[in-house]
């Protein structure tokens, strides 16, 4: 059997100064790179504010969502990768809590010492399973 896969791009820079696509979906599970606070312009959204840039990345990740039909309740897996994790662990889980509702996909969150932009205190990767119905 032959699988196909689709990618997506927000059509930013980076995407191909790196070589990545922001998700690719390969039967029906959609895999989602690390998405981060930025603008649809690609400006960097919240510098110094966590809660800002958490929110704008999860927004970000319903972009993704959106384009291939998917929903929340479909992510199965979330990874958090975030700078000072001490300082925010109680926000990120709130807000990811919210994010998910009473849908509760597995997470792995984890402390890093940089990330891609020197604002950039968060980034939120998933997986999602596009045949999985609630």
């Amino acid at each position: 059997m032959t699988v196909r896969s689709r990618e997506f791009n927000f059509g930013m820079p980076w995407e191909s100064l790196y070589g990545y696509s922001q998700a690719v979906q390969a039967g029906d599970t959609l895999y989602v790179s690390g998405q981060l606070s930025h603008d649809s312009t690609g400006a960097f959204v919240g510098a110094g504010d966590f809660e800002l840039q958490m929110r704008t990345t999860l927004g970000n990740l319903d972009r993704v969502l959106e384009h291939f039909g998917a929903t929340r309740d479909q992510i199965v897996e979330t990874t958090v990768l975030v700078k000072d994790l001490r300082e925010h662990f109680d926000t990120i889980a709130r807000l990811h809590a919210v994010y998910c509702g009473d849908h509760r996909p597995t997470s792995t969150v984890m402390g890093v010492s940089d990330l891609a932009l020197p604002d950039q205190l968060v980034e939120i990767g998933a997986v999602v399973r596009l045949d999985v119905t609630h």
